[in-house]
């Protein structure tokens, strides 16, 4: 017997994790975090909705914590199978856990300070480390590799982030076979410092994520000028721009905006950019150790220097070096995490710029419901930070054509035309990106279901 069933990002956008049943053999999809509402953290903490021990090996799409974030607990728990990625997701998946563990025992010894003594993290420091040692088995594109009986996986390169993949699995219970395509994360072109995505193979069942799947992207020059005016117009104002950056793949592609756009004469040279997150630094560093990732094009730029360092560029590792930008009321560009303003230093920077007139907070990416990038983005007159209600009085920018992940159009033409027995759809808002892509398929004559949480689906 085949059988399929969702264990996180059903009917929502976070909380990747997919589990394939096929005969004996039992494998993992993912296994990311729960994000963006306080219903997210009791989701995180319960538990798997399957026996952490019976399963034989993880396949780890892409590193962003959405789809890696609970492998330590999974770990904890008592999986001992491998943990299967490409060796870029591997490195990314160090820098991402090991930061996320960080942050929630900070967040711990904050909460016990104020009272809270039974507060525990989802993950330690340890945790997360002992996690690490199963990322034993790296893949490469394109090459087919056994997992467990009857279960064989191709990793297909994804354009995401450096290292995504989507995953081909041939499926064989010993009476039936099915080819079955998950998604992962499906890459927007982009800035094109990535390959793009590999088209969907041949498959009888098909796992498809819909973050965009009510609409298109803007075209990526119109994204980059108007990213490029926000950042003019406010330094003109004698502001600071202050940029909510997810570490991996956004971060790097926004410096090499803005290393293109001093080079254009387009922003000037003189300005000061910080990209205070250590994450996103210790990333960067990642995405120059794998070259192979990245397209054509831009592999011909790395040659002739580095596109991802501006004139006067700052990276600010310590507490102390990021506390220190706060006392900058004007000419600088700050990047800090995180990308939909739930923890890390961006909320500081948010603290100090939020009410001046001549500052700009600029979302280049997606601002989840329930977030405080979604409360800024929808217009919200002050933003609790702390203790403290900040007024929102900085000019507001959304540029959403930055976005990695394909928007409709991207989407369909990955699919292409090849028949489906059914394609389920993941890893959207239930009533936008999901409904509208569910529709466009239905009328296409596709059979496409949106799976429930923990509903299982059998394949053959």
């Amino acid at each position: 017997m085949i059988v399929y069933t969702c264990h996180g990002a059903a009917l929502g956008v976070t909380g990747s994790c997919h589990l394939v049943e096929c005969g004996e053999s039992r494998v993992l999809v993912d296994c990311g975090l729960f994000q963006g509402s306080r219903d997210a953290v009791k989701a995180n903490l319960r538990d798997f909705g399957f026996e952490p021990r019976s399963i034989d090996a993880v396949l780890l799409t892409h590193a962003h914590l959405d789809h890696c974030g609970r492998l330590p607990k999974l770990v904890r728990d008592g999986f001992a199978g491998p943990i299967v990625c490409t060796a870029a997701t591997r490195d990314l998946a160090r820098i991402v856990l090991l930061d996320a563990a960080q942050l929630q025992e900070e967040d711990v010894r904050r909460a016990r300070r104020r009272g809270v003594a039974d507060a525990m993290p989802l993950s330690t420091v340890d945790d997360a480390f002992r996690a690490m040692e199963s990322f034993n088995r790296s893949a490469a594109y394109d090459a087919p590799m056994d997992v467990a009986p009857g279960v064989r996986v191709t990793f297909l390169d994804a354009g995401h982030i450096l290292g995504s993949a989507s995953l081909l699995l041939e499926l064989d219970d010993g009476r039936e076979r099915r080819r079955m395509v998950f998604s992962g994360d499906v890459g927007h072109r982009g800035a094109g410092i990535l390959r793009p995505p590999r088209p969907a193979p041949p498959a009888d069942v098909v796992v498809m994520e819909t973050t965009y799947g009510d609409r298109p992207h803007r075209a990526f020059e119109a994204t980059r000028d108007e990213f490029l005016s926000a950042v003019r117009q406010t330094l003109a104002a004698g502001g600071n721009v202050v940029i909510p950056t997810f570490a991996l793949e956004r971060a790097q592609e926004i410096l090499y905006c803005l290393h293109a756009g001093v080079h254009d004469g387009a922003i000037p040279a003189s300005m000061t950019v910080f990209l205070d997150s250590p994450m996103a630094i210790s990333a960067t560093d990642v995405f120059r150790r794998h070259p192979d990732g990245f397209s054509e094009g831009f592999r011909d730029r790395l040659r002739h220097g580095d596109p991802f360092a501006a004139p006067h560029m700052h990276f600010t590792r310590s507490v102390e070096e990021s506390m220190a930008i706060n006392a900058i009321d004007g000419g600088a560009v700050i990047l800090a995490g995180s990308g939909m303003c739930t923890g890390g230093r961006i909320r500081h920077h948010l603290r100090h710029n939020l009410e001046r007139t001549r500052s700009s907070v600029v979302f280049v990416g997606y601002a989840a419901e329930g977030t405080p990038a979604r409360a800024i983005v929808d217009g919200c007159k002050s933003l609790r930070i702390g203790r403290r209600d900040v007024p929102v009085r900085a000019r507001v920018w959304t540029i959403n054509g930055f976005s990695a992940h394909a928007d409709a159009p991207e989407l369909l033409a990955w699919l292409g035309d090849e028949p489906r027995q059914r394609v389920f759809l993941v890893h959207g808002e239930a009533t936008r990106g999901m409904a509208a892509m569910r529709q466009t398929l239905q009328r296409r004559g596709v059979a496409a279901v949106c799976p429930g949480y923990e509903k299982a689906c059998r394949l053959a």
